[in-house]
């Protein structure tokens, strides 16, 4: 088979209203050398708005919002972004082609905001359509021409032959590959003809032909679920083009001794990402795993490629002996403890695994009061539990939510080599004067959970990691 690499480029890939797009071609002509076919999957890009840098599809948001409390705000900046980068990269055929196309992109979310305003919801379809025709959609329609322009043989998959189709949960869908798999061939038939495809990152369709969205970070799924559809037609490897490769901590945090992590396993990528470490989302990964797939991942640092993270289902016996026993160390606040009855906490478990599709928790502990088992569980996104409140209770109106809680989690499948190790980081945590509200340490899932008040997460981290003999 073919070898084939899907390339991610995130918006700061493609920097401020694209400045750093001529790093983003360069890349993509050198990775055609280890591979015939290019699958280029893009998130939307960032602009400055209102005095921030800002994602296209954060400033989309924003702007929507006010049109869903009646208050219509300029909308020139979704053009403007995209002429300011056509005028700077394109020649003048092509750009008059991209303006035509920005035209139709506008018009569908100029309707959608005027439903928006009626319905005074920001929701569903009309959410999905705003952020796609704002965003992702135009900037791989965008980037499609300036590769043209640059003397590579590409095209942008149109939304016609849109080959991700997702359930109809329009603002987190769930990917459904027997449906994705019926569009297969349309994919694999531009591939045939083109070198390099660009696709939008983040938006799916239904069965019906309505837009839809992954949850944020979405971009990194898109590309492993092309990777998924066409891992049995072509030798696939997935490229996540960042600002570094994967590091011993979070560079904005730490700023010393920064050990640079070799490879990882899907299970250690997968927890790194679910517990605060921007390497990618990790239900990218689950995607793969749970079609029993083993894609080969890298983590590329964009301006020094030599310098990447391999990411595989298992790492071998000699990588795991040569390598780091502990590799991250990382942490994430705004999180809260539900604690309730254990009868109620698996109904409640199968309701969000089964039914909504939502894995961002984990189940700590348990303990007995009053002659009850009661089950704690640690939600990474308290935003969350608030707006579900009313659900949680409906399980057990007894339900106790402690917010302001944050964790820090140490990460490496190998941990369980290392002597003392619960102790020792214990220890370290403790002479900080940092209280410990719960440790937890399983062999089985390759981490240590230690939770912390919201406010202490940046602290601990700094005096764990500051202890070479735990990181290396």
């Amino acid at each position: 088979m073919e070898n084939l690499i899907i390339v991610k480029f995130g918006g700061s890939a493609l920097g401020i209203d694209g400045a750093k797009i001529p790093i983003v071609i360069r890349r993509i002509k050198e990775l055609k050398r280890n591979a015939k076919k290019i699958v280029c999957v893009f998130s939307a890009p960032l602009t400055h708005y209102e005095g921030k840098n800002l994602s296209m599809t954060d400033v989309a948001i924003r702007v929507s919002r006010n049109y869903a409390s009646l208050n219509p705000v300029d909308i020139d900046i979704f053009r403007e972004v995209y002429l300011k980068i056509s005028d700077k990269y394109l020649p003048y055929d092509y750009r008059q082609k991209f303006v035509s196309d920005l035209e139709n992109f506008t018009k569908i979310v100029l309707i959608s905001l005027k439903q928006v305003t009626e319905n005074r919801r920001f929701v569903d379809v009309s959410r999905s359509r705003i952020l796609a025709y704002s965003g992702e959609i135009v900037i791989s329609c965008l980037m499609n021409y300036i590769l043209k322009s640059n003397g590579v043989n590409s095209e942008s998959v149109s939304v016609g032959e849109w080959p991700i189709v997702t359930d109809d949960n329009f603002e987190a869908a769930n990917f459904m590959l027997d449906e994705s798999k019926k569009h297969l061939n349309s994919l694999i038939n531009l591939l045939e003809i083109h070198d390099v495809l660009c696709i939008g990152g983040f938006i799916g369709k239904t069965v019906d032909g309505l837009e839809t969205t992954y949850e944020r970070g979405g971009s990194d799924r898109t590309a492993a679920d092309i990777g998924v559809l066409l891992s049995s037609s072509y030798n696939v490897l997935i490229d996540f083009e960042k600002d570094n490769a994967v590091l011993s901590a979070d560079p904005r945090i730490i700023s010393d001794n920064l050990q640079y992590v070799e490879s990882l396993s899907y299970n250690e990528a997968k927890l790194a990402g679910m517990f605060g470490m921007k390497i990618l989302d990790p239900i990218a990964i689950k995607d793969i795993d749970d079609n029993n797939l083993d894609i080969p991942i890298v983590i590329t640092n964009i301006s020094d490629p030599g310098r990447f993270t391999r990411i595989k289902k298992q790492i071998s016996f000699e990588d795991m002996e040569r390598e780091s026993k502990i590799k991250i160390v990382t942490g994430k606040r705004n999180c809260v403890i539900v604690r309730m009855e254990s009868i109620a906490a698996s109904h409640m478990v199968a309701l969000l695994e089964k039914q909504r599709q939502y894995h961002d928790f984990v189940k700590l502990s348990p303990y007995r009061q009053d002659n009850y088992e009661m089950t704690r569980f640690l939600f990474l996104d308290a935003d969350y539990v608030k707006r579900h409140e009313k659900a949680f209770r409906s399980f057990y109106p007894k339900v106790e939510m402690v917010y302001a809680r944050g964790v820090v989690t140490l990460i490496g499948d190998s941990m369980w080599k290392v002597p003392k190790i619960v102790s020792e980081t214990s220890s370290i945590v403790s002479q900080q004067d940092i209280n410990i509200l719960n440790i937890d340490a399983q062999e089985e899932t390759s981490r240590i959970l230690i939770v912390v008040e919201d406010n202490s997460v940046e602290e601990v981290i700094k005096s764990i990691h500051s202890k070479g003999t735990i990181i290396n």
